[in-house]
């Protein structure tokens, strides 16, 4: 899967980048602060890293309220909120698979204050395998599902991973993308 997560990332890096720069230029001509936004997360093994986000809250935004946003969250800007519908402020977590910190496919990424919400050994499971992109939590119950639901989909996805699961969970995204599935 590492070698499928390098290719589909050069490839999505090189042909969205002409876009990108045209997204980032936005963010910054239309809020203070600049376009990419690094996040600390935890990773394979309990390794933290930074994940590249594209910025869609107002700058400090991260500091005030929850991890999690909410929709209609006053924190994110107006071309935010066209940026999360999309999941365009997703694209340049492609860097960081390159980077071999994330896979496309994979539980999301937690921040080192949500292990407080797992018991040990489900901690340790949950970051037994690199985090992705997208994964079988975001394409079941983006922002509805609950943590312990969050979980259950991320340890199912752990315990049964193979090539074909993979594949079939990058299809729903781009499929429920094309779809403008508001999950």
């Amino acid at each position: 899967m590492r070698f499928f997560d390098i290719i589909f990332s050069l490839f999505g890096l090189i042909v969205f980048s002409p876009f990108l720069l045209f997204i980032c230029t936005l963010i910054v001509i239309t809020s203070k602060g600049s376009a990419i936004f690094a996040h600390q997360r935890v990773g394979k093994g309990g390794v933290e890293f930074y994940c590249y986000k594209l910025r869609t809250m107002y700058e400090g935004s991260d500091k005030k309220g929850s991890y999690m946003t909410k929709i209609n969250d006053k924190r994110i800007t107006p071309l935010g909120h066209f940026l999360r519908k999309y999941s365009i402020d997703e694209l340049p977590q492609l860097i960081n698979v390159i980077k071999g910190e994330l896979s496309l496919v994979g539980p999301r990424p937690d921040t080192p204050k949500q292990e407080k919400l797992y018991d040990v050994n489900d901690w340790k499971k949950r970051h037994s395998v690199r985090p992705g992109i997208t994964g079988l939590a975001q394409i079941r119950a983006r922002h509805i599902a609950t943590n312990k639901n969050r979980m259950r989909y991320d340890l199912f996805y752990i315990n049964q991973k193979s090539m074909g699961f993979y594949f079939w969970i990058i299809a729903q995204t781009i499929k429920n993308l094309v779809k403008n599935k508001s999950y």
